[in-house]
């Protein structure tokens, strides 16, 4: 059975946006500013945190096979009132299946360069998998003004956000802490989705580790995302040389000169995060009602609730059973309806675009007169599995996008079917996970994939990419709209049994 999706990207890509955006995992890396003298404004601690000139350059691994590089750097700007400007370059490569995959992601943010200093503007520039786009962002005095921009559209300045808690000491929360021996906290403004999220520093003790062959005494902090969840632990010399980033078990960023650090192997992310199966499922997983039952070993706790179609039993020796149901619901209800979670289900943000006109003209036709909220999903569902055409090499991370191409994987068939259904008044939401798939190379696997889940009524999922209105059980779902929360299980799971 051939099934096209994207895996890895789904978690690999916030998991990019936290190492690239304000603040970043990794330090930036500004020439050392000249002590404040006593006719000049006091400057931030970031400032004054040691650290390399010109920059820094790191290899970005995924279970330790190269897939990408960072480059990030922080330079104080001449003039009065001073400002700090930081660059951030990140480029993921890697095949995907018989694809070259490729992502670039660029931002410069200013900063005022004294204590607490605000976040006064911001470029974000992303092309490759995923789409073209440019966010131009200017703090006004009461919020955030933004444009986007993007080929072949009329610039698009999008509704004003608030003021950001955002601070230049966000911008390299680990040698903050390092420099204070303390605790610190902040707000990062994320460049892909352009909300806010708090984010926690704290300080561990040191550690001896063998770098070029030399043992060195290495400063170490662990920053948690709201966003991400993920402890990051960054080490960091004496000298403020910032030389390994761990991003939970799965990926890590290493130091490495400019040369080295561009130079990359076209890694196969299918084979190498797949999750294989001592034997294939069996047919009752494919059917509705259909359920399977795996014991499955490296699920954290947190990843093991209880839902309407997922049950676990944990074993004595630390493993999980779970089982997978696949049922079609039972209570429907007509529009309009109101989303169980207070509304967040329901809203339009910068990908999902769910009020942009040309997704709300065509929710309106696909829904016609129809009010059973079972049945406009189902409709949105058939739509976009019969008009989007199966190409991973369309990819794009903004519903509008995806529904001008009329291309994609797993991840536009969801996010398009997402902006439908919000715009119809369903409300539904991406969701993460694995999918069984047997491949040419014969061997019974679950692969990254991504599909739809929306509330009728009670919650229920559906995967456009299959055209299945009812997900079969060979789905198992971890997380929600691509959270890289998911990104330490990819190389840490196995499936010791099928039953």
């Amino acid at each position: 059975m051939t099934r096209t999706h994207r895996p890895t990207l789904l978690a690999l890509v916030p998991l990019c946006a936290l190492l690239v955006g304000a603040p970043s995992a990794l330090a930036r890396a500004p020439a050392p500013a000249a002590k404040a003298t006593a006719t000049q404004a006091p400057v931030s601690d970031v400032v004054k945190a040691a650290r390399p000139k010109g920059g820094e350059y790191f290899g970005l691994y995924l279970m330790d096979k190269k897939v990408g590089w960072l480059f990030t750097d922080l330079e104080v700007l001449p003039g009065q009132p001073a400002r700090v400007k930081t660059t951030n370059q990140l480029v993921f490569k890697a095949m995907v299946g018989s694809r070259v995959s490729e992502r670039m992601h660029d931002e410069e943010r200013i900063y005022e360069a004294k204590p607490g200093g605000r976040l006064l503007s911001f470029l974000v520039k992303q092309t490759g998998d995923g789409g073209t786009q440019t966010l131009v962002g200017t703090a006004t005095a009461d919020g955030f003004q933004v444009v986007r921009k993007r080929p072949g559209r009329p610039d698009e300045t999008l509704p004003k956000r608030p003021p950001t808690k955002e601070r230049v000491e966000d911008a390299d929360p680990p040698r903050v802490a390092l420099l204070r021996k303390a605790k610190v906290t902040g707000f990062s403004l994320d460049g892909m989705d352009l909300e806010s999220y708090g984010l926690s520093t704290t300080v561990e003790p040191e550690e001896q580790r063998t770098i070029n062959g030399v043992q060195v005494k290495l400063g170490k902090a662990v920053t948690v995302s709201e966003k991400e969840k993920v402890p990051v632990v960054s080490y960091i010399t004496q000298r403020g040389e910032m030389v390994l980033v761990d991003y939970g078990t799965t990926m890590q960023a290493r130091k490495e000169t400019e040369a080295v650090a561009k130079r990359l192997d076209l890694v196969e992310v299918f084979g190498l995060t797949r999750v294989v199966l001592p034997k294939p499922l069996p047919e009752s997983a494919r059917t509705v009602p259909g359920h399977v039952t795996l014991v499955v070993q490296g699920l954290p706790a947190k990843f093991q609730e209880q839902t309407y179609r997922q049950q676990f039993k944990p074993q004595p020796d630390g493993s999980v059973e779970v089982t997978l149901s696949a049922v079609a619901p039972k209570t429907r209800k007509p529009l309009p309806l109101k989303d169980p979670e207070g509304g967040e289900n329901l809203k339009s943000t910068l990908m999902v675009e769910s009020d942009a006109p040309a997704i709300r003209e065509l929710a309106k036709q696909l829904v016609g007169t129809e009010k059973d909220a079972y049945r406009i999903a189902q409709k949105v569902n058939t739509w976009v599995y019969t008009n989007l055409e199966k190409d991973y090499g369309a990819s794009a991370d903004r519903a509008t996008d995806v529904l001008s191409q009329k291309k994609g994987d797993c991840t536009e068939h969801s996010l398009l079917s997402v902006a439908l259904l919000r715009a119809a008044g369903v409300p539904a939401r991406r969701v993460d996970g694995v999918i069984y798939m047997v491949n040419q190379d014969g061997v019974p696997a679950l692969y990254w994939h991504e599909w739809v889940e929306a509330f009728v009524g009670e919650w229920t999922q559906l995967d456009p990419t299959f055209n299945q209105v009812v997900a079969d059980a060979t789905h198992f779902a971890f997380g929600k709209e691509g959270n890289a929360e998911i990104t330490p299980l990819i190389g840490a799971l196995k499936v010791t049994a099928v039953k």
